[in-house]
């Protein structure tokens, strides 16, 4: 592996996550045709994603340079250590030069914050109330955006946040002491995401102004923060909900990271999304970081169904008997019911309604159809099954031009609708 991953600071930037280890020549050959501007992350992996398709740090950095290389890159390369929980998640990725490290105090953070009436979330502010010792320092403060909008951090407001995301924040302070302490040890220029998206409430003014006020006020090098958005982003299909009303959201969330970093702001789940890349890069300025991981399975998964039906019909076939086990951490609305058994339909209905096909989306719209989200959840079973797995991987292998092809054309779509906002 000759080329070492570098930071990228606060330039534009997309992660491709690739959970076969084959997807980098296309991933490249995207970036090349449509990437001018954005800066690359090859190697990105969560610890979940890798356990699930028992793959190693070593491994994902070793593929993805190795592919970047093999396929000409000769940019600079980022790589994330994605959705990091505890200081040996850490230890394995920094040792092996990741330089992009993703904190994920989720299991921290209270998801039901939202809808406490005022009694409940008294009651449970006084028993958290040492997650938050900040609390004092926002009370009664209203701090106006360049947006025009003000952020009025009002008792309720500043309690709510305590109980929402006191602790997560504490998680998230001392782990990124611990990835200050290994890289600095190691002589490693490193940075820092935050991931408080994995929420089902999206992350009010007020809540991303103090969590970051905090990163900040504790020394964390952060560069990028990923907030839960309003509307739907849903795993493997494109954003649902108001446009217009995400824009001035987006425009607000920007402001706060202006004031405070600056830093980006970072959109997980951030494959397919097209319909909302336009309005993400202009509302940041292009201070933005797009996190894609399954959606590069889904393309394997193509390769798979125009090179052998029937192993893309038994794929499908295994998938919809683990989708119920498999979706548990993922946010996906999909029912078995909305996508058709696969012996009632024929071999281009069966790609039609599993991946979708571009020549059929609108322009600047991405795919919608459930039946991704159901191949989405279940990528580990499917890469872990002893012959399903050997299956795609082999069809990959042999088929390395139709891979790099289909991958160059799904993702030089998302890069065009990114670079329009720019």
């Amino acid at each position: 592996m000759s080329q070492k991953c570098v930071t990228l600071g606060l330039a534009p930037s997309f992660g491709f996550g690739d959970r076969t280890g084959l997807a980098t020549a296309g991933h490249v050959a995207a970036m090349k045709r449509c990437g001018a501007g954005i800066e690359a992350i090859y190697p990105q992996q969560s610890i979940r994603e890798m356990f699930r398709t028992q793959r190693t740090p070593p491994q994902v950095m070793e593929d993805a340079c190795r592919g970047a290389e093999a396929a000409g890159w000769s940019g600079p390369i980022g790589a994330d250590a994605d959705h990091l929980k505890v200081n040996q998640d850490v230890d394995v990725t920094a040792a092996v030069g990741f330089t992009f490290f993703t904190i994920d105090p989720s299991d921290d953070v209270d998801q039901q914050a939202d809808d406490y009436d005022e009694a409940t979330l008294r009651e449970k502010f006084a028993s958290r109330r040492d997650d938050a010792p900040w609390y004092e320092s926002y009370l009664g403060k209203s701090i106006k955006l360049d947006t025009g909008s003000v952020i009025e951090l009002g008792e309720k407001a500043c309690m709510r946040a305590a109980v929402k995301y006191g602790k997560a924040i504490r998680r998230a302070l001392k782990l990124g002491d611990y990835i200050k302490q290994v890289n600095e040890q190691a002589g490693h220029d490193y940075e820092i995401e935050l991931s408080v998206d994995e929420t089902d409430q999206p992350t009010t003014l007020a809540e991303h102004y103090i969590i970051a006020d905090q990163c900040f006020g504790g020394g964390m090098k952060l560069v990028s923060l990923a907030p839960r958005f309003i509307g739907d982003f849903e795993k493997g299909v494109d954003f649902k909900g108001d446009l217009a009303a995400l824009e001035l959201s987006l425009k607000d969330h920007a402001a706060v990271a202006e004031m405070l970093g600056p830093y980006k702001l970072s959109l997980h789940s951030g494959s397919d999304k097209v319909s909302m890349y336009k309005i993400l890069a202009s509302s940041t300025k292009g201070r933005f970081h797009v996190k894609t991981a399954g959606t590069s399975y889904l393309e394997a998964l193509r390769v798979v169904a125009r090179h052998d039906a029937a192993a893309f019909r038994e794929i499908i076939d295994f998938s919809r008997a683990r989708y119920q086990t498999d979706k548990a951490t993922y946010h996906v609305s999909a029912t078995l019911a909305d996508a058709p058994e696969p012996s009632a339909v024929d071999g281009p209905t069966l790609e039609r309604e599993y991946l979708e096909i571009w020549s059929e989306v609108p322009l600047g719209k991405g795919f919608t159809k459930p039946g991704r989200q159901i191949l989405h959840c279940t990528f580990g079973s499917v890469l872990t099954d002893a012959k399903l797995g050997k299956i795609v991987i082999d069809c990959l292998r042999s088929h390395p031009d139709t891979y790099t092809e289909v991958l160059d054309d799904h993702f030089g779509r998302h890069l065009d609708a990114l670079r329009s906002g720019m």
